[in-house]
């Protein structure tokens, strides 16, 4: 990284938006906010945009809190302490409380970078860099804030690029051949083309960069507009593609892959579906996101947790697990897993047999329990003998069973079978 990347670097504050409940995910959901829902074996959603700034040398950020945080709060406590301010490092946690009359909800996305202006001024920091905290993406944020600088734009949005076919539930960018944005469509019918790729077009990723004095600018006026929903998509971005002061950052200038990712990934696990298939996706031989890259890591909060355990080596009950992931404190005995992402201190026993499970922590699974493509939330006890994924009817009375056959247990589930 060279001087002049790295003090824009440190010039940067990182402001992410975390408080989104994330209704997709249903019962996923009832505890805890998107952002903190686990993914990957030992991370939450969240870690990624954090680590995505902490790698890009952001260290200055602020992260705004609102749907059922304390999980997420917890989270960043735990895992995400680490900045010293001597070194002019920060991580505030910045619950939707700011104002001082009754409404204390975050209104909109624009809203809440609204009520924490003082606290950004505060650190005075020139740029300020506006995430999602639900999306799974590796990003060096640097390079979309050297554009947005040498550009002179208003605002640089960050866009993904997807199938034209698939973009109709998106908010797409028109754009010229020079990056500026042309109109912003709220999930078009007919989604504009990216010049020279006619089969794909630009969806906006909800990443934003602002010159930190223009940006509370325009939050101000913004906040004054009785007309204004107070939301980034809606308001804010779209007056300044009317203006012509807007650019798109195409994800794949700075998407960092290792050798062996194929594509630039990006996903939002917002469904049941999404969710469970990312997270499989990860145990496939050469799986689409490198999540073993030592040069970018994802930082989270790690427990203290003994190795792994596979016991029993007899026929019909033998610990193994084959295409899988296994975090530490899980014990697998005499179980057979089959593409499996088992998350921290995770139990199966004996005869249990489990393909296409997804198991949040300290789940543990009951004796001779048969298991197929399943999402398990955290604390669950598989009682023993269950059977899910070979009968849909009875799943769908029982659990949360999606069109595609994923079936979500929680705890409540599990509890109204007796």
């Amino acid at each position: 990284m060279d001087q002049d990347i790295q003090r824009l670097e440190q010039q940067t504050m990182a402001f992410v938006l975390a408080g989104g409940r994330g209704s997709r995910l249903k019962e996923l959901t009832d505890k805890r906010a998107k952002p903190a829902v686990y993914f990957g074996g030992k991370s939450r959603i969240i870690d990624f945009a954090l680590s995505n700034a902490v790698n890009s040398g952001i260290r200055r950020i602020g992260v705004a809190t609102q749907y059922k945080a304390h999980s997420l709060i917890r989270h960043l406590q735990r895992g995400w302490s680490f900045f010293r301010a001597e070194r002019n490092e920060s991580l505030d946690i910045l619950p939707a409380s700011q104002r001082l009359d009754e409404e204390n909800w975050y209104k909109g996305t624009a809203d809440a970078v609204t009520q924490n202006i003082d606290i950004i001024q505060g650190y005075g920091p020139k740029y300020i860099l506006i995430l999602a905290g639900d999306h799974i993406y590796k990003q060096d944020y640097s390079k979309m804030i050297r554009q947005h600088v040498e550009s002179g734009a208003k605002v640089t949005v960050g866009c993904i690029e997807v199938p034209r076919e698939e973009a109709s539930g998106f908010g797409v960018m028109k754009v010229d051949e020079s990056d500026k944005i042309l109109d912003f469509i709220e999930k078009p019918a007919d989604p504009p083309a990216m010049p020279g790729h006619p089969d794909l077009a630009l969806a906006s990723m909800g990443i934003y960069v602002f010159e930190t004095e223009l940006l509370i600018e325009l939050l101000r006026a913004d906040a004054e507009n009785p007309d204004s929903s107070n939301d980034f998509g809606n308001d804010i971005i779209p007056a300044l593609v009317k203006e012509g002061a807007a650019m798109a950052h195409p994800f794949s200038r700075s998407c960092v892959r290792s050798g062996l990712e194929p594509e630039p990934y990006w996903r939002d696990v917002g469904t049941i579906d999404a969710f469970w298939q990312a997270n499989i996706d990860l145990t496939d031989f050469v799986p689409e996101l490198d999540i073993y890259d030592n040069d970018w890591p994802i930082w989270t909060y790690s427990e203290l947790t003994p190795p792994a355990k596979f016991i029993h080596n007899e026929e019909g009950r033998r610990g193994q697990a084959i295409s899988s992931m296994v975090s530490g404190g899980c014990i697998i005995s005499g179980s057979q897993l089959h593409r499996c992402m088992l998350f921290t201190g995770c139990r199966t026993h004996s005869y249990s047999q489990l393909d296409g499970v997804v198991a949040m922590p300290y789940v543990e699974i009951g004796r001779k329990a048969r298991l197929t493509n399943v999402v398990i939330d955290r604390d669950v006890k598989i009682p023993e003998g269950l059977v899910v994924g070979e009968d849909p009817e009875l799943d769908a009375k029982r659990f949360r069973r999606t069109e595609n056959g994923i079936c979500l247990i929680t705890k409540p589930m599990i509890d109204a079978l007796d």
